[in-house]
């Protein structure tokens, strides 16, 4: 069987339970499609001190334990799998580690050569890395979690006001390159024109109710400085909740040609517009029909045809073809 270490920084916690759930659920699908993976979590979020004992608790697993190869989630977890040289490593940049312009971005441009295998979520990431040879797979969504569900249902699951116009801001908002005080000002704005809309805030709360919030609320604001593929904005896609975002990331192909999703500058004035534009339309987009190939399968088994590449044959695996029909409509019944 083939067998994996990935090592990531990224993984939720009983404190912290929506943080790096998208690498969780990578794991977990790649785990259904036959890979044998175990996890090696370093939480410098907790203690920063964590990555300097990261390479001994590696090293304390590639002495109990043999792997076919390494996938390390941000350079940061990249270079501690790289202090290693018995196994080829993939490393995987999530986005803003590449493009903000800092010491970290400059350390993950300098260091991606040392990597047997890169992964980015979207094409700019590739162009900025300069390298014909890195793959291009966004992080999957789980189109039977991530569904479309009656909106009164929703709200009465969330105790969210059945009779107001919600506007969904998902994430941590505390960040500076979200630029949430933009997404407040805006709604201030909104409310000037419709009292009964409302901001509904969430962050910081288990992923499964996720599916709620989006089909509870009427429009999802995203207004980030930096992103590189952002699940939000997928997830809100597949539950069919149009969207208000800055042209950030892959935003742009991903909402590209579907009715009721707007990208919008960061500017109040024009964030508020695009907000008044959806909530007056009041209906809900066919974006569902547009994502699935940003399914979580389909991104898993990218990310097996990598292994493949890197793997020896013997533990290659040949996996049986998706299956016919329309796939759009998983997870919609």
């Amino acid at each position: 069987m083939m067998r994996v270490l990935v090592i990531t920084n990224l993984y939720p916690t009983d404190e912290e339970p929506s943080f790096g759930t998208f690498v969780k659920n990578q794991v977990e699908d790649l785990r259904r499609l036959g890979v044998e993976i175990d996890v090696l979590f370093i939480n410098g979020r907790k203690h920063k001190w964590h990555y300097l004992l990261g390479p001994f608790r590696l090293w304390a697993r590639l002495l109990r334990r043999r792997y076919h190869l390494i996938h390390c989630h941000y350079i940061f977890s990249g270079i501690i799998g790289r202090l290693q040289w018995l196994y080829p490593v993939v490393v995987t940049h999530h986005g803003i580690e590449i493009i903000d312009g800092s010491w970290v971005s400059a350390l993950a441009k300098k260091a991606h050569p040392w990597f047997n295998r890169v992964i980015v979520v979207n094409q700019q990431l590739k162009e900025e890395l300069n390298d014909p040879n890195i793959a291009v797979i966004p992080c999957g969504i789980n189109l039977n979690q991530m569904k479309p569900m009656p909106q009164a249902e929703a709200r009465a699951a969330l105790n969210l006001p059945p009779d107001k116009k919600l506007i969904l801001w998902a994430g941590e908002h505390w960040r500076p390159e979200k630029r949430f005080h933009l997404v407040e000002a805006a709604v201030k704005r909104v409310q000037l024109d419709m009292p009964e809309a409302e901001l509904v805030l969430v962050s910081g709360q288990p992923h499964s109710v996720i599916p709620y919030y989006m089909n509870a609320c009427d429009v999802l604001v995203l207004t980030s400085t930096h992103e590189g593929s952002p699940m939000v904005i997928k997830e809100a896609m597949a539950c069919n909740l149009p969207v208000v975002s800055t042209d950030v990331g892959d935003v742009a192909q991903v909402i590209e040609g579907v009715e009721g999703c707007y990208l919008c500058r960061p500017d109040v004035e024009d964030i508020a517009e695009k907000i008044l534009r959806v909530l007056r339309w009041g209906r809900r987009t066919n974006g569902r029909e547009k994502i699935w190939p940003l399914s979580a399968e389909f991104a898993a088994r990218q990310i097996v045809d990598v292994y493949n590449q890197l793997c020896p044959p013997s533990v290659r695996l040949e996996l049986p073809p998706l299956p016919t029909g329309n796939l759009t409509e998983q997870g919609s019944q």
